[in-house]
């Protein structure tokens, strides 16, 4: 079969849309990889299988990007909480991470879709020589980012179970310590409290024995100014002359004095009184905050959910799991750059640069 043959017959199949005709989901593959369908209708099979394998494999990295994206925005946009404990779906957080993942996805895409259109095909021989690789430089740090930030969520998510289990040892531990420090704050107030309460309250009992001792010797001497006057001590007469008036007039003087005095102390005794019910007020406060406080703590130590905790734990306990996972999406990300330079100049090929060449020649164009 020689040329136009090959042609017409790939006219009247393509027509026909029998065996070699061509899909829409190939064409799609073909603008994946960045080929042109033109010419890759008129191309034998073997370069359009080889552009909608190229294509195939971009396609894959959108879509890998798209679920690496989504849930590691549905992990940032969801609630925080217990990380063994929360099983259920959050609703609120669906929408968002499900629009900016396939943002993410069409990103990834484009850009690999761009590094792929844009890498030649070196020497045109299946040998990758270091000038090819020295030139594919850029593209591969490109995909090498790409392939880091996409393969991240995707370890996470496949490593989720043992990362719940450690990430919930994590935040009791944080609880904990949390739940400590609160602890040591709250009785290091109350214990300045009590401190206050006790300078208080030795005011208040020296008042108190004070005004008790000097109203037991008062009284004292009233029941033995009685017992003088009924004979009963002193001197043995009964009757009340004019000693026994002096003494009573001394006494009484004494206990107007007495309760002048505690009339006087009266609002420096009560304020006392209230300094002392204030302070105790504060520390059954502090008291009642200490379990709001852990509260609050709890909530804190369930902060420790997000994103990055959790790729610093796959890293801790994964092991090899997130390298391996790494490389495969590595492999996955560049590996369209390397076949690209491994290809041989097929059909296509010579197609597009005679196009090119063409388009060139109509504008007038000459290339020195």
């Amino acid at each position: 079969m020689d040329v136009q043959e090959y042609l017409q017959a790939h006219k009247r199949t393509t027509r026909t849309n029998k065996v070699k005709g061509t899909t829409r989901f190939t064409k799609f593959l073909w603008w994946c990889a960045g080929a042109d369908k033109v010419f890759l209708e008129l191309s034998p099979m073997k370069d359009r299988v080889k552009y909608a394998g190229i294509g195939g494999i971009v396609f894959c990295t959108g879509l890998l990007a798209a679920f690496s994206g989504g849930y590691a925005f549905y992990t940032i946009f969801s609630p925080k909480g217990e990380a063994v404990h929360d099983d259920f779906l959050h609703l609120s957080s669906i929408l968002p991470a499900l629009v900016f993942g396939v943002i993410w996805g069409m990103i990834i895409l484009n850009l690999d879709r761009f590094i792929v259109s844009s890498t030649g095909k070196g020497d045109g021989t299946d040998r990758v020589t270091w000038k090819e690789i020295r030139g594919a430089i850029p593209r591969i740090l490109i995909a090498l980012i790409l392939g880091i930030a996409i393969s991240a969520p995707l370890e996470v998510r496949i490593l989720k179970s043992e990362i719940d289990a450690e990430l919930q040892k994590v935040q009791e531990d944080y609880k904990i310590e949390l739940d400590l420090q609160t602890d040591s704050v709250i009785n290091m107030q109350i214990n300045r409290y009590d401190e206050k309460i006790a300078v208080v309250e030795k005011k208040i009992q020296d008042y108190e024995s004070y005004v008790e001792k000097r109203r037991l010797e008062l009284k004292e001497q009233y029941r033995l100014l009685e017992l003088e006057a009924e004979g009963k001590s002193g001197s043995g007469a009964a009757g009340r002359g004019p000693a026994w008036r002096d003494k009573k007039e001394n006494l009484d003087y004494q206990q107007t004095e007495f309760d002048k005095y505690i009339a006087d102390k009266v609002a420096e005794y009560n304020g006392l009184k209230k300094s002392r019910n204030s302070l105790q007020l504060s520390i059954n406060e502090l008291d009642d905050s200490r379990s709001l406080k852990k509260i609050e703590n709890q909530k804190v130590a369930n902060q420790l959910d997000g994103l990055l905790k959790r790729i610093h734990i796959s890293h801790e306990i994964g092991g090899w799991v997130p390298w391996i996972i790494l490389l495969v999406l590595l492999s996955i990300e560049m590996g369209p750059i390397f076949f690209k330079l491994m290809l041989t100049k097929g059909v296509y090929d010579y197609l597009v640069e005679n196009n090119d060449r063409k388009f060139k020649a109509y504008a007038g164009i000459v290339h020195k």
